[in-house]
Parts: C-alpha cells; structure tokens; sequence
C-alpha cells in the first residue's frame, strides 16, 4: 500500500468518486436505452439521438445559449481586461475601494440576489427582455472573474519588459500590444473560457433576466425535467459531456506538447 493511503481513505475516496460520477455514468447509459422509460433498460439504441436533431425547441435553446454565451464572454474578457489593468497599474486613483468593490461584488453576491436586481433594473428602465437583457447580465457576473484572472497574471508580469520596449521607441500602445497582450494571452484565453463556461451554466441569473424567445438551454432542461426526465434530455446531456471531455482532453494534450517543446526551444 502507498504511502498515505489506508483502508479508510480509500474507502472515502472510493464512495466520494462514485457518487459524484456514478450518476453522470447511470446518465450516459439510459440516453441509449431503448425504452421511453428512463428507469427501465429495454435495450442499446440510438433513436434517442435522432429524436433530438428532431426537438426544435431544445436545439433553438442550444443556439441561444451559444450566442449569449460567445456574446457575454467576449464582451466580458474587454471589459474584465481593462478592470484588472486598471486594478493593477493604477494603484491610487479617487474611487478605487469603491471601483475594486463594484468589480468583486459579483463574485460573492447570491446570484438570485443577483438576478433580482437586474430584473429590478430592467424594469425600471422599460427595457424589454430577452436575449439581450441575458447578454448583459451574463457579461456583469463574468467580468468578475476575468477580471481576477488578469489581475494574477499582471501581478507576476515583468514590468521592466514593457520599460526596455518604451525606452527603444515603441509607444505605450504599441508596448500594449507587442509585449504585453502577447505575455497575458493565455490569462484572457482561461478569462474567455471561464465566463463561456459560467454563461453555459446559469440557470438563476437567467431565469429572472430572460424574456420571450430567449430560452437558454439549462433553462428549456430544468423546465422539462421538472415535468419528468425523457430520453432526449439525457441525449443531450450525454453530448455535452462528450464534448467537455473532448475539450479537456485536447487542452491536456496540447499542453503536454508545449511542455516537451519547452526544454528544446
């Protein structure tokens, strides 16, 4: 037996793996049963798949949930971006506990709390909601986070780098783009697909925020499984685990490249 390891914390370990993805695998198996019936295995089939490229109303959320997502997280890793910039290289400045607080309050605030004020907001405005109104409380959360992903990254970037760049002649702009965003690209690649990632996944902010026609696909799931699971819903969570593995696994891969290629380079 390794070291540290004793019948009780495997045992643990065992129980605690099992009942976070012995769930997700039950999930995979029945979104190829045969059977309507999503307790009771008839059989392997793949009708399940093609009853889903035949839901309109679940592949209309797919492509909603898509564009907001694309959307919010863009427009998130521009304004996230300048946030921790600003957070970093302005260290005094009128405002700045006040602008810092404004930036972080997202992150602990309670997302139906959240939510609520942003319906609150819109309606005050007289602002009819839909997939707009998503965008732009999606993109006020996600800022949050790459905001904090770029404040790491500039906290341990080498100031004297953009300073050797200047007193060469390059301008601060310039100085921006050629050694700076080169440096922090892959802090607003994680900022991107972190704010992609929560967009995905929101369920409250978006259900107090949405309008006609802007139904998000965790929105259209909880909305049918609260009226029972059907087949189709496991077909299409079982792709969208497909496709985070696949993405995790490529990111591993590409990573371990880099790695090998670091030591010749």
């Amino acid at each position: 037996m390794r070291p540290g390891f004793t019948p009780v914390t495997i045992l643990a370990l065992t129980f605690g793996f099992a009942f976070l993805y012995l769930p997700i695998l039950l999930l995979i198996l029945f979104s190829f049963n045969a059977s309507r019936l999503v307790t009771v295995w008839g059989g392997f089939s793949l009708k399940w798949y093609s009853e889903l490229l035949a839901n309109t109303q679940l592949l209309d959320s797919v492509w909603v949930t898509l564009r907001v997502g694309m959307t919010s997280a863009t427009l998130a890793l521009v304004f996230g971006t300048l946030a921790g910039i600003t957070l970093v290289r302005f260290t005094r400045f009128r405002g700045r506990v006040l602008f810092s607080g404004m930036v972080f309050a997202p992150l602990v605030m309670p997302e139906v709390i959240t939510g609520l004020s942003l319906l609150l907001l819109f309606v005050s405005l007289d602002w009819d909601r839909g997939m707009w109104t998503v965008i732009i409380a999606h993109t006020t959360f996600a800022t949050a986070y790459v905001s904090v992903v770029v404040q790491s990254r500039l906290l341990t970037f080498d100031v004297m780098l953009e300073e050797a760049a200047m007193d060469l002649g390059a301008t601060p702009l310039k100085t921006f783009f050629v050694i700076t965003l080169p440096v922090i690209a892959p802090a607003l690649v994680s900022g991107w697909l972190l704010a992609f990632t929560l967009s995905l996944d929101d369920l409250v902010i978006a259900s107090f925020t949405t309008g006609p026609g802007a139904t998000t696909l965790p929105m259209r799931i909880y909305s049918q499984v609260r009226l029972g699971v059907t087949p189709e819903i496991n077909a299409i969570s079982t792709v969208l685990i497909g496709l985070v593995t696949l993405g995790v696994i490529t990111a591993s891969v590409l990573q371990k490249r880099q790695l090998a290629r670091g030591p010749a380079a």
